[in-house]
């Protein structure tokens, strides 16, 4: 008799260990299924390959992220107008100054390089010397005086930028002008994202 209360209580424990096991593995189960999933931790640029032209990341509103992108911006440093006169039509010098401003609130981002370009896509110079920071909202100006954009009319600046993880692009423009005594002059152009080669 005493042998068989043993075995009883054996199994009792068994089944008790058996069925506590059971109930964990349920409730995990449906902790995981139910849980929302929260987005991954932000991690290097590297880690995200397809961030750049083609943006494979969104926001929760669905805006397209981007960890890197290479921008041209137009510059249109020479406007040439009115009749043709003595066989070459006249022509106002423009100056640009170009701005660049980050649109996250959250990430700082950094410009690499703002390379300036000739009509003939020869490189003139990168008008950064060093990797440049801009802070969340920020923004950063650059400066073509007439004389230096004159040298390169129809040229282009291409910007390269990065982030530490998918951001709001930056927004590039140039503003281009001629204020003088009599006439003022000012047009935008826009950067758009390019593949870089």
């Amino acid at each position: 008799m005493r042998c068989q209360a043993q075995v009883a209580r054996r199994m009792i424990a068994r089944l008790w260990t058996s069925a506590l096991l059971a109930t964990c593995v349920l409730a995990a189960n449906a902790q995981e299924t139910s849980a929302p999933r929260l987005p991954p931790a932000p991690t290097p640029t590297t880690l995200y390959p397809a961030a750049g032209i083609a943006a494979s990341y969104a926001s929760p509103g669905g805006s397209p992220l981007f960890a890197w992108q290479a921008l041209y911006l137009p510059i249109q440093s020479r406007l040439l107008y009115g009749d043709v006169a003595n066989g070459k039509p006249s022509e106002v010098l423009l100056s640009a100054q170009v701005s660049i401003r980050n649109t996250d609130p959250g990430v700082a981002l950094e410009v690499g390089s703002a390379r300036f370009h000739d009509a003939d896509g020869k490189l003139v110079r990168n008008l950064l010397r060093r990797p440049l920071r801009i802070p969340p909202l920020g923004s950063h100006d650059l400066f073509l005086p007439r004389t230096e954009a004159a040298k390169a009319a129809g040229g282009n600046i291409i910007v390269e930028w990065s982030a530490e993880r998918p951001i709001n692009p930056p927004r590039v423009e140039a503003l281009h002008s001629d204020i003088r005594s009599g006439h003022t002059l000012f047009f935008v152009t826009t950067a758009h994202p390019i593949q870089p080669r």
